[in-house]
């Protein structure tokens, strides 16, 4: 069923001339003041269900009028609003249950069914004035995520690296003297607990003043710019997470659209647990047409492997996709980089014969993303949220997967199925304010993949649906806070080496030192910058000391003459070694092993680069 929902000053209709055989009585010109109009058109396949319709429609009525403050409500049939519609009889039938219905609430005005009309409507001009809305049988059982089952019951574990399990209730504050991790003691206290801090993340000063990302004021809130060094930061951060997902997973890279057609049913069914948190996209030639720029990978992902010939042989295969993403978080939630409305999402899904299969490859990605995670240099905690029979059955698994981490974890043993997933994951990073934010997750799902018709043929060429496997690294944006935030608990910030955008600064005392710079610059194997402005030597290196340099060379005629380099190393509180240019690189290697490298796209000498931030 479509309803295009309209707050208007007026609505004036008068019948004219009968459409279809059954139509209603004819009656005659009416107006109505202050209302909402209701258009509604019956589609194929709404017969299946009436009653849920019918209850949808309703309920979808009822949540605009309370919004717009309406006590007239006008119920239109128009046809035209579909390309297919449904049943005449039916559709009659449709609109007096929705009088019905809506009487109990409100003044109702009914237009005659099957007549041609001739109307006049004033449409008020504030944001909810225009409303549409595709409902489809059987929906109103679909929940989201604030309205899963309350009869569900949950117990709460600490379970560690050695098997040893406790029981606990975050709930209260003394229990959690049974924990020892201070990091997942955090991370319990700001989930369960005390709730996320109500300061601003230090991080978003850092990131603006840093020149990494800033505010776009021409976009939508949560939507960000990012100059080159946060470009450069961002760019890592891929290409590690390209790394884990390609080289170490062995996934095959697919690429999908960032628009989907709101109408269509599996569309509309994979964003159910996101109600009302993405952005709609219309069209200039046809105003009932609706789309969502996605809020997940998974859209494009499940239309291809439902098209896809599967066989056991395939299996498992991992399939990866670096997706931007778009939900539109509630402008309240917004915090930096932490919750914001655009984002990147490298996501791995993993499709499997059976429950066996997948966790081989949940336990894989498991340790690739914890090798992630430790690559960073980042706090967090480790949480697992799993069905209780299945807790049972395979603890010692997760137990293996806490002594590769060498934590412990918060285990919530859950009653009965939530959601599509048996078992799922998170790392929960540990933010400088004492807040968490979820980062890398697993879910090993049991029910989508015959929900949304991905099957395969099993060894007796009998199609079977998959187990899959969903990941995601976790947002590039996320990280970036979570990497910034972990800098900020150090007396002196840091960023990683192989993530700093200036590795190595070299600082000429004057003019005369310049060639050597250059020299030592181009001999270094790593992003060098030299700083040739004309500044006193305190203030290059109180300069480099606030852009986070993680070795500061100053080069005078000393070092000239005898061919060596003082570094002050950030590191070990901008202690001054004597070292050569071998030395320095040594520790840069130790430092840079295995991750990846680019250079900045900014001038190496710091009298050429622009000031972003005025």
């Amino acid at each position: 069923m479509r309803l295009l929902m309209l707050h208007s000053d007026h609505l004036e209709f008068e019948p004219h001339k009968k459409a279809v055989d059954q139509a209603d009585e004819k009656g005659g010109k009416q107006r109505v003041e202050e209302c909402l109009v209701v258009f509604n058109s019956l589609e194929k396949g709404d017969e299946k269900d009436l009653d849920s319709v019918v209850s949808q429609a309703v309920q979808e009525v009822r949540d605009t009028a309370d919004k717009v403050s309406v006590e007239n409500v006008v119920v239109y049939p128009y046809v035209h609003l579909t390309d297919q519609p449904g049943d005449a009889g039916k559709a009659q039938e449709v609109q007096k249950r929705l009088v019905e219905k809506l009487e109990a609430d409100f003044s109702v005005t009914k237009a005659p069914f099957g007549w041609y009309k001739e109307f006049e409507i004033h449409v008020k001009g504030h944001p909810l004035s225009e409303l549409s809305k595709q409902i489809s049988p059987g929906e109103e059982d679909e929940k989201t995520r604030d309205e899963v089952v309350e009869d569900i019951e949950s117990d709460y574990y600490i379970l560690t690296p050695d098997g040893e399990e406790k029981k606990i209730d975050p709930e209260n504050s003394s229990a959690l003297q049974k924990v020892e991790d201070d990091s997942l003691k955090q991370f319990i206290e700001s989930e369960e607990v005390k709730g996320q801090p109500k300061e601003k993340p230090p991080s978003i000063d850092a990131m603006q003043r840093l020149e990494l990302v800033d505010y776009e004021p021409a976009s939508d809130s949560g939507n960000f710019r990012f100059y080159p060094k946060g470009s450069l930061l961002f760019d890592l951060l891929k290409e590690w997470a390209d790394e884990i997902a390609i080289d170490r997973l062995d996934s095959m890279e697919i690429d999908t659209p960032l628009l989907y057609d709101w109408s269509q049913e599996d569309i509309r069914e994979q964003g159910g647990s996101f109600h009302e948190r993405h952005y709609t996209v219309s069209v200039p030639d046809d105003e009932t047409k609706e789309f969502v720029l996605r809020f997940a990978g998974d859209f494009g992902l499940f239309r291809i492997m439902k098209d896809a010939n599967l066989s056991y042989r395939n299996l498992p295969m991992n399939v990866y996709e670096f997706s931007k993403s778009f939900r539109y978080e509630k402008k309240g939630e917004l915090s930096g980089l932490r919750r914001l409305r655009a984002f990147h999402m490298p996501d791995i899904h993993s499709f499997t014969e059976n429950v066996g299969q997948g966790w081989d490859v949940y336990e894989d990605i498991y340790k690739r993303y914890n090798d992630l995670a430790e690559a960073t240099g980042v706090e967090f905690a480790v949480a697992f949220r799993v069905v209780e029979e299945f807790y049972e059955e395979n603890k010692d698994k997760i137990v293996e997967m806490l002594e590769y981490s060498d934590k412990p974890a918060l285990i919530e043993v859950i009653s009965d199925m939530k959601h599509y997933w048996a078992v799922k994951h998170e790392f929960q990073g540990i933010d400088s304010v004492g807040g968490n934010l979820q980062l890398s997750t697993v879910q090993l799902d049991v029910e989508d993949a015959e929900r949304y018709d991905i099957t395969y043929t099993d060894k007796e060429n009998e199609d079977k649906g998959c187990i899959i496997c969903h990941s995601s690294i976790g947002s590039i944006e996320r990280w970036i806070y979570a990497i910034i935030e972990q800098a900020l608990k150090k007396d002196k910030p840091m960023l990683p080496v192989w993530l700093s955008p200036g590795q190595v600064r070299v600082l000429p005392i004057s003019d005369e030192q310049e060639d050597y710079a250059e020299q030592v610059a181009d001999q270094l194997n790593a992003r060098v910058e030299i700083d040739d402005r004309d500044e006193s030597v305190g203030r290059k290196i109180r300069d480099a000391e606030k852009d986070w340099i993680p070795y500061t060379v100053v080069v005078g005629s000393d070092e000239v003459e005898e061919g060596n380099l003082t570094v002050r190393l950030r590191e070990k509180g901008s202690k001054e070694v004597e070292m050569d240019v071998e030395d320095l690189n040594h520790r840069l290697g130790q430092k840079l092993s295995g991750k990846p490298f680019k250079q900045l796209s900014l001038p190496r000498k710091l009298s050429r680069r622009p000031n972003f931030r005025g």
